[in-house]
């Protein structure tokens, strides 16, 4: 991934504050800790993206993936997985990725990871029947934001369109209108095949530390 990078100033340790957002840094071992949480509708793929990330990148490079599943094998609180990769200005960033449960039931749940998140990669499923949880969701994000202190015009979010390789799939600049988050970075993915996956992934990354720095 290509990523911003130069020096930071010495210290032991502390945080930045860019554009009302609060970046820890252990200035001491030169991390940079960077939270970056997928919401979404149930079944979306947001686990899927997780998965895909754990199983293709170098093992040295990231941690085991630990999901909180129901019965049902669908995410209960959240699924984690953490990444070091390169350098930022100097220190090593560990980015540390979180999901979401999509369903209704599970709106505290939600608000709680998405506390401390420095960017969010919104994952909708793009058949046209799911528009409306797409949209139910966008609402919910925008309301948790809010309450953070957070506007969705103005905060790190990538849209993911996934399964576009569905025949009923909208086209992600459809999806992106009918969502009415017309300025909102997005692209098209096919998460079970890896598709846009990655791509997703560098272009949160690069919103949440152009952000930062």
């Amino acid at each position: 991934m290509t990523l911003p990078s130069e020096k930071v100033t010495a210290g032991i340790a502390g945080s930045l504050h860019r554009g009302r957002c609060q970046v820890f840094i252990n200035r001491k071992l030169g991390e940079l800790n960077l939270k970056v949480v997928y919401y979404g509708p149930s079944l979306s793929g947001k686990t899927t993206n997780l998965e895909y990330i754990h199983a293709n990148i170098d093992p040295k490079l990231r941690s085991e993936l630990v999901s909180l599943k129901t019965h049902g094998d669908r995410t209960l609180f959240f699924d984690f997985l953490q990444l070091e990769l390169g350098r930022i200005r100097g220190l090593k960033p560990k980015f540390n990725l979180y999901t979401v449960p999509g369903q209704v039931i599970y709106t505290a749940s939600r608000k709680l990871v998405l506390e401390g998140a420095d960017g969010v990669v919104f994952v909708a499923d793009s058949q046209a029947d799911r528009l409306r949880d797409n949209s139910d969701l966008m609402g919910s994000l925008a309301t948790h934001l809010s309450n953070m202190g957070h506007r969705v015009t103005d905060y790190p979010i990538v849209l993911q369109c996934n399964k576009q390789d569905l025949p009923d799939a909208l086209p992600p600049e459809n999806l992106r209108s009918r969502l009415r988050q017309d300025d909102m970075p997005c692209l098209g993915s096919v998460a079970t095949e890896g598709v846009g996956v990655f791509e997703t992934l560098k272009m949160i990354i690069n919103l949440v530390v152009g952000r930062i720095f």
